[in-house]
């Protein structure tokens, strides 16, 4: 497949949207799940509380089947006891296709957007894809 020269000047910043739903990292999974149900959404950023709202990581409701999976109680098992300790970001300026080749090799499906390591937006795999096809 060939990607056109509007493809390659694409940035995450034309297709990321709002992250609807943030959850801090002390939060319980069970909470996460509930904001997720609320929302509909299939993951949550996990930020700091402080007004830039710096992200920490990504909790999925791939992280919370897995807990349940293991046996955990989702009312006593926080976020930041189940989300790994680097943060995956890009900025606003990041092209598609280096967040895909970023997506693919970290195998993830969701991407915190962020302007001077503030969030403001979320992409995922199905952005990604719809931008490039």
């Amino acid at each position: 497949m060939s990607v056109t020269s509007s493809q390659q000047a694409a940035t995450v910043e034309q297709l990321m949207r709002p992250p609807a739903t943030t959850v801090e990292p002390a939060a319980h999974l069970a909470a996460a799940a509930y904001l997720m149900r609320r929302d509909g959404d299939t993951a949550l950023v996990v930020t700091t509380d402080d007004e830039r709202h710096q992200p920490l990581g990504i909790v999925t409701d791939g992280d919370i089947t897995q807990a349940v999976a293991d046996g955990r109680d989702l009312g006593e098992t926080r976020i930041n006891q189940v989300i790994d300790g680097d943060p995956l970001a890009v900025d606003v300026s990041t092209g598609v296709r280096e967040a895909a080749e970023l997506m693919l090799s970290r195998s993830v499906h969701h991407l915190p957007v962020v302007r001077d390591g503030g969030l403001v937006g979320l992409v995922d795999m199905s952005d990604i894809c719809r931008a490039l096809l």
